[in-house]
């Protein structure tokens, strides 16, 4: 019913029901994010709280998705979610190509694994509405500083937020690139790859200092967008164009778990080593999977 509206009409409509459903979930948010503030770090109450609010979060992501589904014609090519589970600690690293990454992740991934959850800058906390929904979910925030000492200081408190991801299942999710994706920045980069930017371990790495024996498996995820990477108001509108996903499993290797990626450059050169393989397959990937779809 909605594909034979006007576009402009679509995407009026969707980005309505977007800030509604947002303003109610993050709403519904509030009571049980309150109530976990006094509660044990390691208690019952604590853990029901963080269910809960779990399971609000991925009932916008549903609502999301639903919209997205009825505006939107073109395929969605998805391959690699066999063996994944909601039960599970997974880290996420995808390229990075458009604003519209976030949300084709959350369709793609939702009832496959825990919610997704990614590292935000310091400031964001103070967004309306949804600035409450990322810090009563325990986002990690992150100063995202200048220097040796704030990169100490960014490491300290991304170990505090991630020690409660232990507590449930958890996804977190890190962008390598840093950025999205433009000719420009490519350029500007000098970067070795076709498709990809270089890529940053920083913040992988202290995704793998904090948390790394408990993720069961890297998901290295390859966005494609065939007809051109998308902006939000095409996501609303529905003229999002062909989408392709593929989903790879890695496990994470035992001697880059742990550590000080800040004090210790053997460690950063060990993980540098092991993304820059990924993306060299990554970019051979792309390069097939666009060839393919021409």
């Amino acid at each position: 019913m909605l594909r034979l509206l006007p576009a402009p009409v679509r995407g009026v409509l969707t980005g309505a029901l977007l800030g509604a459903s947002t303003l109610f979930f993050a709403l519904l948010m509030v009571p049980p994010a309150l109530l976990k503030l006094p509660s044990s770090p390691q208690g019952g109450l604590r853990r029901g709280c963080d269910r809960a609010l779990n399971a609000l979060a991925s009932a916008w992501v549903a609502v999301n998705n639903g919209w997205i589904a009825a505006v939107s014609a073109a395929p969605w090519n998805v391959q690699g979610l066999d063996g994944l589970h909601r039960r599970g600690w997974y880290l996420v690293s995808p390229n990075h190509q458009s604003w519209v990454d976030i949300p084709v992740l959350q369709r793609v991934f939702h009832g496959q694994i825990p919610f997704l959850k990614f590292f935000l800058k310091k400031e964001l906390i103070w967004v309306p509405v949804i600035g409450l929904a990322w810090w009563a979910l325990d986002f990690p925030f992150m100063a995202r500083g200048r220097g040796k000492g704030a990169s100490h200081a960014d490491l300290a408190a991304t170990r505090a937020a991630c020690e409660k991801f232990k507590r449930i299942p958890t996804t977190v999710i890190n962008f390598v690139e840093g950025t999205r994706f433009t000719a420009a920045k490519h350029a500007a980069q000098k970067s070795p790859y076709r498709h990809l930017l270089r890529p940053k371990v920083g913040g992988l790495g202290v995704a793998l200092s904090t948390m790394g024996e408990v993720f069961e498996a890297l998901l290295d995820v390859t966005l494609v967008y065939p007809d051109g990477a998308p902006n939000f108001w095409q996501l609303l509108s529905g003229r999002l164009g062909r989408v392709i996903v593929r989903v790879q499993q890695r496990p994470i290797p035992p001697e880059l778990l742990g550590g000080d990626p800040v004090a210790d450059r053997a460690l950063r050169q060990r993980i540098a080593e092991w993304v820059e393989l990924q993306w060299q397959e990554k970019d051979r990937l792309i390069d097939e999977l666009l060839a393919q779809r021409r």
